[in-house]
């Protein structure tokens, strides 16, 4: 009986192995190629060392939302290269709105312009706020179209598998996949790609050259631009719509036939360049993409928005200076009746000229034990600018890994 029991079990251990390895999906070709993802959380790479240990693919993250440089990319993409090594970048997408994610795509592009890459241009879209699945992937699409419009080179989709199962559908689909997932022998089924140009396997991956963990990944030939890894120069489409539309913000009274008149166009242009299904419903807050005109305020020197995080001994007056904005302008777009009235940790919106500095940001990349309050003692910070920063739902649900904006 026992023997009996026994080779049952055994059959049954088999078999589920074997469903589980039909559930997998395969990689896109036989040849595989060991590769790193890398960002700031790396720190200072020996990249002779890197690729001494076998890594021939390195993909450098390079931008994140419309103003964050990865701070090591510009170093990091000459070493590697020194070194022999296949390049790749990657963008984190943080867009909430189409306009929003055809402005992150400019701004991926403008900053790996000149470079010359080996592999697809990845977009790295996986923090999603309140957004539904449609405007993920309206937003997602949005963004690799306006990439691959303004750089002429194909996109790869990198999720999770989860996400690729719940989430990504529709003309997503028809790019290849870099999917991650972690502590299995083969990446399961998603139910959407059969197979994957890229699998990262492990977020602690250990390296020769690289202090402390980086994230390892095995790629075929489907990840290279030009199928066989020859390098491609980035040349950014100059003449196309890149150079005719910016994006603005939506402030409190404006019209859609007021910002026409502003920006030299018509509302029936406005309505057709953004989606908009009622022309007379729009609100503050929210970003618009206007056509550049030698008419209109769109013109050398264009307006920016920034937020601001008030700091204990701010006034309006001294935000209003360092911005070059008036005390009026602040109090308008951000609904303030009294102008000597802002607290510690309130979030405005400033409209500047274009030339000042970004407000700078540092990425947190949190880990096992983190909460927001330690977090926020460690940068001399409260828990409600992080809060802000990040659009955080749940300030008590934060997780491994999770990168959090922090003022600098």
């Amino acid at each position: 009986m026992k023997k009996i029991i026994t080779i049952t079990l055994m059959i049954f251990i088999i078999l589920q192995i074997t469903i589980s390895e039909a559930k997998a999906i395969e990689p896109s070709g036989e040849q595989i190629y060991q590769g790193i993802d890398i960002s700031s959380w790396q720190g200072n790479i020996n990249f002779n060392d890197v690729a001494n240990d076998g890594i021939q693919i390195v993909y450098i993250k390079a931008t994140e939302g419309t103003n964050y440089i990865s701070p090591n990319f510009e170093s990091s993409y000459e070493n590697a290269k020194a070194n022999g090594l296949k390049i790749g970048f990657y963008h984190y997408v943080m867009a909430r709105s189409i306009p929003e994610a055809e402005a992150e795509a400019q701004f991926f592009a403008s900053k790996i312009s000149g470079k010359e890459i080996d592999c697809l241009l990845a977009m790295d879209f996986e923090e999603f706020g309140n957004l539904s699945n449609n405007q993920i992937n309206t937003i997602g699409l949005a963004f690799i179209k306006r990439l691959e419009q303004i750089t002429n080179k194909p996109v790869v989709v990198y999720s999770n598998t989860y996400t690729a199962r719940t989430i990504w559908d529709g003309e997503i689909l028809n790019y290849p996949l870099w999917v991650a997932e972690y502590g299995v022998s083969r990446p399961e089924s998603n139910g959407k790609w059969n197979t994957y140009v890229g699998w990262q396997y492990t977020d602690q991956g250990t390296v020769s050259g690289i202090e402390g963990y980086v994230d390892r990944n095995r790629f075929t030939e489907g990840i290279f631009v030009n199928g066989s890894g020859g390098g491609s120069t980035i040349i950014p489409d100059t003449d196309g719509p890149s150079e005719r539309y910016k994006t603005i913000r939506i402030v409190w009274g404006d019209t859609l036939s007021g910002i026409a008149l502003d920006y030299g166009t018509t509302v029936a242009e406005l309505v057709r360049i953004n989606n908009i299904q009622n022309p007379n419903l729009i609100f503050a807050g929210e970003t618009l993409r206007v056509p550049i005109t030698s008419s209109g305020s769109g013109g050398d020197d264009p307006i920016r928005d920034v937020v601001y995080i008030v700091k204990r001994g701010d006034t309006l007056s001294k935000i209003a200076i360092k911005y070059g904005t008036t005390v009026n302008n602040i109090a308008r777009m951000n609904g303030i009746k009294n102008v000597n009235l802002i607290y510690v940790g309130q979030r405005l919106i400033i409209r500047t000229s274009g030339m000042e500095n970004d407000l700078g940001h540092m990425c947190y990349k949190v880990v096992k034990g983190d909460t927001l309050y330690s977090i926020s003692r460690r940068y001399n910070t409260t828990i409600s600018n992080i809060v802000m920063l990040n659009r955080i739902q749940n300030p008590n649900l934060i997780y491994p890994g999770q990168c959090l904006r922090i003022s600098r």
